[in-house]
């Protein structure tokens, strides 16, 4: 279970030596573990260019929570699902050319209604056809 709580502030503004700035924030998390009742907590720190008139304490709220959306289905996925930290592509541009892979590969799982990867990539490695029918190929 997680409560989040966040304090914002624009009276910091002409303080910031950072272009754009129009607000501050502390963001606390306070997690428990539903099983063992472990408690952990933590305070980040962040600005945004949004005036408090475009960005309320709810709206900076939702965009800290759906910023973890893309950490969790892309980077997660890339990380865990292909392994991506102990690929050994290093030389030229092929590590920018592999990761570009692996967003398409993913992006064309996500646009096919998989929403678990890893078992949708089994399911096309078993199948002749299914990763050309994603792409529009008709055999």
């Amino acid at each position: 279970m997680e409560v989040r709580s966040i304090w914002t502030s624009s009276a910091l503004r002409d303080y910031l030596d950072f272009p754009y700035a129009a607000q501050v924030f502390a963001l606390r998390r306070e997690v428990t573990e539903i099983v063992s009742q472990k408690c952990r907590s933590e305070t980040v720190y962040g600005l945004s260019s949004l005036p408090p008139t475009r960005a309320t304490p709810a709206r900076l709220l939702r965009l800290s929570r759906g910023h973890w959306t893309i950490e969790n289905r892309l980077h997660w996925v890339r990380d865990v699902t292909f392994d991506e930290d102990r690929s050994r592509v290093r030389t030229g541009a092929g590590a920018q050319v592999m990761a570009t892979l692996r967003n398409l590969a993913i992006s064309l799982l996500r646009l096919a209604g998989a929403q678990y990867i890893a078992p949708a990539l089994r399911r096309c490695a078993r199948s002749d056809s299914l990763p050309l029918r994603m792409i529009g190929v008709r055999l």
